[in-house]
């Protein structure tokens, strides 16, 4: 049977295993025991973007682009991957 821990972290609630915090405490070592300051930084970074509960307000032209490809979508104005290759190739080789 695992068991569960609780934790609260600010605004949310939790369950964890008992796996899963072995994972942490074993990731928490590792990065304590990291020299380089570049792999820390970029471990940072992505811990402080899996975090971020920022609202981001988009712009007028931003919302206009999501609503223009929405439509493109829903009128099944789309490529598969050939297609997009085949039109990437031919504008590359316009240049």
């Amino acid at each position: 049977m695992l068991e569960k821990f609780k934790y609260v972290n600010l605004n949310k609630d939790f369950d964890m295993s008992t796996s899963e915090l072995r994972m942490k405490l074993e990731l928490i070592n590792k990065i304590s025991v990291l020299d380089d300051a570049r792999i820390i930084k970029e471990i940072k970074k992505l811990l402080d973007f899996e975090l971020d509960e920022k609202v981001y307000e988009l712009n007028k032209n931003q919302k206009d682009r999501i609503e223009e490809a929405r439509a493109e979508y829903r009128n099944s104005q789309t490529l598969n991957e050939n297609e997009a290759n085949n039109e990437i190739n031919q504008w590359l080789n316009e240049k």
